[in-house]
């Protein structure tokens, strides 16, 4: 059955202060039948980073936004993209520690690392984190930072199910694969998709950049001599992602992504999870942590609680792929004007 993909895209009452008219031995009639004055809502000032503005960074922030909105906190975002650059994500933290901000949202690995090498006391969410362990922000999921705990993007069935989903659809397939090997998150999934390629009868061939100018020069040499593209949730290939889509139609290959919001600027299918959502429950855990109720320690990190075959049947089209009937059964449909 065709299932269509959907996307999931404070309020505080101040109290004036009654001034008192009686003398210290007693209060007059007047004075005892006053209201006592309420509690002003505490406003709580967040730091907001993100290594680069991207759709599923963007999301992420969104979601993570909402649930403080939901939870009824009075919150005064300060944001700052580090524009792709990871020297800038220190600055931004250090501001963030001299402004006395009460939280800092982190919203990618560079930015969550340079929150924790700047502060070891002011609370730390992350999320649109990869590999929180291998990157060091924490030492086992269940086991989170003093200061620093969040969600991970990366579901742990994605990668081998995309491997697996390629060389069941597209065997024998050269696999071709662009990431920045300065960012830490793609490290550990290239790792991992080495690892899942293994016995498949897929061949892998990588491009390196180090920025997001070089995108389109390693995607331009790499079409030509595979079959498949495969663009995992790499922060600066993401950011030009553009110039991958042209390549690929160019070359009539088909597109796989790492997140379903890539679909909506060209790529054919991913096994991906929901950014917004992943934010969201990010959110919900700062409003623990804001409110008193637990402290990071007590949050362990999470994985994203749902893993989903999106496919984007236009992106299908315009690379040519020669569509199986199976996927009308097991995936959910990326269509143009849920993006409007």
């Amino acid at each position: 059955m065709k299932k269509t993909l959907k996307y999931w895209i404070g309020i505080g009452a101040i109290g004036l202060a009654l001034t008192a008219c009686g003398t210290e031995e007693s209060a007059s009639p007047a004075e005892e039948n006053e209201p006592a004055p309420s509690e002003e809502t505490t406003q709580f000032k967040i730091g907001a980073t993100q290594i680069v503005e991207h759709p599923s960074l963007d999301l992420a922030y969104e979601g993570f936004q909402q649930a403080l909105e939901d939870a009824g906190l009075d919150v005064n975002y300060d944001f700052q993209s580090a524009q792709g650059d990871q020297n800038n994500t220190s600055a931004i933290a250090n501001n963030f520690v001299a402004d006395q901000v009460d939280l800092i949202f982190a919203n990618s690995t560079p930015s969550a690392l340079g929150a924790l090498q700047a502060t070891s006391d002011i609370p730390i969410l992350f999320t649109s984190v990869t590999d929180a362990v291998g990157s060091g922000l924490v030492t086992a999921m269940d086991q989170p930072g003093e200061n620093i705990t969040g969600v991970v993007d990366l579901h742990p069935e994605t990668i081998e199910n995309t491997v697996s989903f390629i060389d069941q659809y597209f065997p024998d397939s050269s696999v071709g694969l662009i990431y920045n090997a300065g960012e830490s998150n793609s490290v550990a999934q290239m790792e991992a998709i080495e690892a899942a390629a293994e016995g498949t009868s897929l061949t892998l061939m990588t491009r390196t950049v180090a920025t997001s100018a070089e995108v389109q020069q390693a995607a331009a040499s790499l079409v030509s001599e595979v079959d498949v593209l495969y663009i995992f949730t790499d922060n600066t290939v993401v950011s030009a992602f553009a110039t991958v889509v042209a390549a690929a139609n160019d070359q009539q290959i088909p597109l796989i992504v790492g997140e379903p919001n890539s679909l909506a600027a060209g790529g054919f299918a991913t096994y991906g999870i929901d950014y917004h959502s992943i934010g969201y429950r990010t959110g919900e855990m700062a409003v623990e942590v804001l409110t008193g109720e637990k402290t990071t320690t007590e949050i362990p990190v999470e994985y994203p609680a749902e893993m989903q075959l999106f496919i984007n049947k236009e992106a299908a089209e315009a690379q040519g792929v020669e569509w199986n009937s199976e996927w009308d059964e097991i995936a959910e449909f990326y269509e143009a004007e849920e993006a409007e």
